[in-house]
């Protein structure tokens, strides 16, 4: 197949050139002419990316107190009609369960579903003293890195000898860490003080969790990582100062890296006061329409490493069930959206570049999570997945012609600039046009390399 006349996009630059993809493979870029009877697939007037890497994503999350309805067909179709080629998504160790028999039900549950190529983080909740060797058992079985949580208590909750103690055996053992980080104790006192004077309602939700704790966990948890000399990666930054505390640790030489998410850039806490809060329910919070601007301003300056969705599709009768935001399941979904609204509101209002997406959707994060080259680069050698984006259709976002399941989407009645064209996942076209042509269980598990870069 040749890809012609299109404008690639890479993490460094742009250029005109054509894709020959051979197999599962990119096999040549240049100025290339079909070979007799080669599929041709015309990409004139529109951009030409490496398929997206999310880095955080929840398919079929079951919390232990929630889940979500979806699957990996639903879950995975619906990134790939964002142009998201590969999802990195977590396997939850319960309490008692063994990593390989947490990471051996997560690979059971997409093997015949994914339409994608898909990586796991390992959630780690279960891990005593003495035991530390057994995440040596994470590299082997090829998981991205492992996440921490600084509240969440007592499911998922990690104390500071917790976290110190697991970052430096993960750090030595070439795993990254990823970390949740609010201070539980802070968000505990503003629920409980809201609990007690009755507001309880879904728009206090921001309320709850104030911006303090984030700020004061990433704090604490880079002073705790730098110690244990371990590479940290901060997710779902809401805050600027959180962004700043990485990026003045990563000045000092710590490999520390921040991530944001389109809900950060794009929305506020204004919406908590809108017809529909249930909409917005997720941790952290939505944050005052200050922090929007801080966090555009700090990608614009490269301090954030990658964009990842949190998408979690939890239905719109669970959002709703109880009114009450100390039982209502947090998380958005985002997948679909997030390759045209940051295109939209990103690069087309110049806050950023196309090389600028391509960096924190694409490369960064395959880099990061031991995928890169095969992922997130236009190069002869790595896997043919692609992504052609036509800049001049102008849609209007529903969650009624998106396809997840929620039932919702927060950015109902948002104009976008553009469209996803075409999308290849190792050779296959797996959407053309606005149809899908993929098939369940072509998605591969990605094993991947040890922790090794400093981006």
């Amino acid at each position: 197949m040749l890809i012609r006349n299109g404008t690639l996009v890479t993490a460094e630059g742009m250029l005109r050139a054509e894709i020959r993809i051979e197999g599962e493979r990119i096999a040549a870029i240049g100025d290339l002419a079909p070979y007799p009877g080669e599929p041709v697939v015309d990409a004139g007037g529109a951009y030409v990316l490496p398929g997206l890497v999310d880095p955080h994503v929840h398919i079929a999350l079951d919390t232990g107190i929630y889940r979500t309805d979806d699957d990996w067909w639903i879950g995975t179709r619906a990134a790939v009609f964002g142009g998201i080629t590969t999802v990195i998504d977590f396997a939850t160790q319960f309490r008692g369960q063994r990593f390989e028999d947490a990471l051996a039900a997560r690979l059971e549950e997409a093997r015949e579903k994914a339409v994608v190529d898909y990586a796991f983080h390992m959630m780690v909740t279960d891990l005593p003293p003495g035991r530390e060797g057994e995440l040596g058992k994470l590299v082997e079985q090829g998981v991205a890195g492992i996440k921490l949580y600084t509240t969440y208590r007592p499911n998922y909750y990690a104390d500071d000898a917790t976290l110190l103690r697991v970052m430096r055996a993960a750090g030595a053992m070439g795993l990254i860490t990823m970390v949740h980080c609010e201070n539980d104790a802070l968000v505990t006192e503003a629920a409980e003080q809201l609990k007690a004077a009755g507001r309880t309602g879904l728009r206090e939700h921001g309320r709850s969790r104030p911006p303090l704790a984030e700020i004061e966990a990433v704090h604490r948890v880079l002073f705790l990582a730098a110690e244990a000399r371990a590479p940290v990666y901060i997710v779902h930054c809401s805050t600027a100062r959180s962004v700043d505390l990485v990026h003045e640790a990563a000045l000092r030489g710590q490999p520390a890296f921040a991530e944001t998410c389109p809900q950060y850039l794009l929305l506020d806490e204004t919406a908590y006061e809108g017809p529909h809060p249930e909409w917005y329910i997720l941790q952290p919070p939505l944050r005052p329409a200050a922090e929007r601007a801080g966090l555009w301003e700090r990608l614009h300056r490269g301090w954030i490493a990658a964009v990842g969705t949190d998408h979690c599709d939890y239905a719109l009768s669970q959002k709703t069930a109880t009114g009450s935001f100390l039982t209502t399941p947090g998380g958005l979904p985002g997948l679909e959206t997030m390759l045209p609204l940051l295109y939209t509101y990103g690069v087309a209002e110049g806050r950023i570049g196309w090389p600028d997406l391509v960096r924190l959707c694409a490369t960064g994060p395959a880099k990061l999570f031991g995928l890169y080259p095969r992922k997130g680069a236009l190069q002869p050698g790595a896997d043919a997945d692609l992504v052609i984006y036509d800049p001049e259709p102008e849609e209007t976002l529903s969650a009624a012609r998106l396809h997840h399941i929620a039932g919702y989407t927060p950015y109902e009645g948002w104009r976008v600039q553009g469209r996803v064209r075409t999308v290849i996942v190792r050779g296959q076209i797996v959407v053309e046009d606005g149809a899908f042509r993929g098939t369940p269980g072509w998605g591969r598990f990605l094993p991947a390399a040890p922790f090794t870069t400093r981006l």
